[in-house]
């Protein structure tokens, strides 16, 4: 299957049964998580590919130059370097995203300003904190180091994947987008509905089921529904044993 009809199913799989960024970074192996990024809004679950943009040396200047030609109806993560804790952006910057570029999220390697209009606006942007402290608005050039490092992490978020609700962010990029995903975010909704059902109606603890999972030994206690889905977790997990072979 093409690997941009792979995406595809993935993304939709994903909004479709809403698998949260906890449950990604579960079927990645426990990866991908932007360290220290939070929701500066909660409720919101945002789930797309990345636009990706990037502000170094205190200036802003080159986001709004990037921001100017990037793709409609993506999440925009913005990557900081060398910003001494400055806001990266504010009010008129997200209004321009969400309004004009109808962006689905922003999410900032940095920090953000204006936030009782952030927070007015209900805007789905997460980001390491807040600060009145903005950015200066000047050109500024890049060093060699900042260049090649700027180029390996484009590389790697451009039109990735990224989830984020209320628990953070987790990126899905290139390397992890397959079949073989698909196949591990199944099993995840699997485990869950069968894990609830076992702690909330059967009343087993958590230890019985997370840790010896009485329900591979007793599949009497379920209903015939989740046998069928315990034997398609099986299923799925055996056929992701094989492909690691």
């Amino acid at each position: 299957m093409p690997k941009t009809d792979v995406k595809q199913k993935v993304i939709d799989f994903i909004i479709r049964n809403r698998v949260s960024s906890v449950e990604v970074s579960d079927a990645l192996g426990k990866e991908g998580v932007l360290s220290g990024i939070r929701p500066l809004n909660s409720g919101h679950f945002v789930a797309s590919d990345i636009a990706y943009v990037y502000a170094t040396n205190e200036s802003n200047w080159s986001v709004h130059e990037q921001i100017a030609h990037i793709s409609e109806e993506k999440i925009v993560f913005i990557d900081v370097f060398d910003c001494a804790n400055r806001a990266i952006i504010g009010d008129i910057v997200s209004k321009y995203l969400f309004l004009y570029k109808r962006a689905k999220g922003i999410i900032i390697n940095g920090f953000v300003r204006d936030v009782h209009r952030l927070k007015k606006e209900n805007y789905p942007i997460w980001c390491l904190g807040e600060t009145p402290l903005g950015c200066t608005n000047t050109p500024v050039e890049l060093s060699d180091t900042q260049a090649s490092l700027i180029a390996r992490r484009k590389e790697t978020f451009e039109n990735a994947l990224l989830i984020c609700d209320d628990s953070g962010c987790t990126v899905i990029d290139n390397h992890h987008i397959s079949a073989s995903l698909l196949d591990k975010l199944e099993a995840i909704e699997l485990q869950e509905d069968i894990w609830y059902f076992c702690i909330d109606t059967l009343k087993l603890s958590t230890y019985e089921t997370i840790c010896q999972k009485i329900y591979l030994t007793q599949p009497e206690l379920l209903p015939q529904t989740l046998q069928d889905k315990v034997i398609k977790l099986q299923e799925l997990i055996g056929d992701q044993k094989k492909g690691r072979k």
